[in-house]
């Protein structure tokens, strides 16, 4: 391919991810928009966007608005970004299509702490939680990885995602049993399934400048990524610090799935399904799948969100349930394509 077709191909994969970007991005504030206005009350576009702008605090539909659906939508929103770019990292420094921070385990390693703190220290705040939650997402990682790397032929893509299901499954035991155990299966029930109804202003600010943070951090690794899915070896010649990336990248992507997890609960498949449709729609290039990813995770969580609370009002589905039931067959497709492979 000479340099000229070079040039015409990397223009068309411009072109292509930034209109394919802009219609993602209307389509998620529409969908923000219809969240704000349906649920157990179904509110006015008008009603919505007057709250928006010159809402008054005597109007019992502006403060449904303000202090109920605006913090969750926004949560959904962003909670959604964090854990599709946390599985594209994932799935990027692994070169494995099935990680993702629910699938590898990650996910649960943080809830099993989580409901250690509900039991042992009820009282502690949602900062304090927000940092143990990390910290057992953290070490879940860390056990997973040495389980992988300690197994016969070293650490593959599929002894990772079976070293991260049974680490995974013995936590989801160990957490249902604490929660039968203590009696706090009504009180761990929907978060652990996830959902952000619960989540508030106050919250939302205190994980909000984080998330931002390290996802605009996330996108810098776009192109060592992309590089590291050509090889090892031509990475490193082209004077790429492997090791370096590839610690930033599992770092930002325990961050994003600690912090969401401490918020909204143990919410997998995101990270796996998203970057797969990103790939899909822009090319395999991390520098748009990252973004693409954050833009589709949003938009997939929020429309679960607004799911949950519209089946059956006013009683609500966890956001978890209905995210498994795409995740669920998608993951299986993808196991039984990358099996054909093999």
């Amino acid at each position: 391919m000479d340099d000229k077709t070079t040039d015409l191909y990397c223009k068309e994969s411009n072109r292509r991810f930034y209109v394919t970007f802009f219609i993602s991005v209307l389509l998620l504030l529409v969908s923000m928009l219809f969240a704000f206005s349906f649920g157990a009350k179904s509110l006015p576009l008008e009603t919505v966007w007057n709250a928006l702008w010159k809402g008054s605090q005597d109007n019992i539909d502006y403060q449904v608005l303000q202090f109920v659906r605006f913090p969750r939508v926004l949560a959904a929103a962003l909670v959604g970004a964090a854990f599709a770019v946390a599985g594209a990292l994932m799935q990027g420094v692994t070169r494995n299509p099935l990680a993702d921070v629910g699938v590898l385990g990650i996910n649960a390693g943080a809830a099993f702490v989580v409901a250690l703190t509900f039991v042992f220290f009820p009282q502690l705040p949602f900062s304090a939680l927000m940092v143990l939650s990390f910290l057992g997402a953290a070490c879940t990682t860390m056990l997973i990885f040495l389980l992988g790397m300690n197994s016969p032929g070293g650490l593959t893509p599929i002894k990772l995602t079976l070293a991260g299901t049974v680490i995974a499954s013995m936590l989801h035991s160990l957490t249902s049993g604490i929660a039968i155990y203590f009696e706090l299966s009504q009180d761990l029930a929907f978060w652990y399934a996830g959902g952000v109804a619960g989540v508030e202003w106050e919250q939302l600010l205190l994980i909000a400048p984080i998330l931002l943070i390290v996802l605009m951090f996330s996108m810098l690794l776009g192109k060592p990524l992309s590089l590291m899915a050509m090889g090892e070896e031509i990475a490193t010649n082209l004077g790429l610090n492997t090791k370096r990336i590839r610690l930033l990248a599992v770092l930002c992507a325990l961050l994003l799935a600690g912090v969401s997890v401490s918020a909204v609960g143990s919410i997998a498949f995101v990270g796996l399904v998203i970057p797969h449709i990103s790939r899909k729609l822009v090319g395999v290039d991390y520098r748009f799948v990252l973004p693409m990813s954050a833009v589709l995770g949003a938009f997939l969580l929020v429309v679960a969100d607004l799911v949950a609370r519209t089946i059956d009002p006013p009683k609500e589905f966890a956001i978890g349930v209905i995210v498994a039931m795409i995740g669920v067959p998608f993951f299986l497709f993808i196991a039984r394509r990358e099996k054909r492979r093999l």
